[in-house]
């Protein structure tokens, strides 16, 4: 169960990147980056939590649901 939320927050991740990256290519986003030489928050916020999920979704896919043996 858990490696499958591993994979949801992979996918949630991956989309929230690909939001991000067409943000930064408009037309208003890019006007507002040549003002002020970064982009806005909300592009920011989709960047920076795509890659947490991505890296959350991997760390649980990977590690999640392994039992110690003793």
């Amino acid at each position: 169960m858990i490696r499958i939320i591993g994979l949801v927050l992979v996918a949630v991740g991956v989309t929230l990147l690909i939001f991000g990256y067409n943000a930064t290519n408009s037309v208003s986003e890019q006007i507002v980056e040549g003002f002020t030489g970064h982009f806005t928050n909300q592009t920011m916020w989709y960047v920076i939590g795509g890659i947490a999920a991505v890296v959350g979704g991997v760390a649980l896919s990977f590690w999640g649901g392994r039992r110690a043996t003793t």
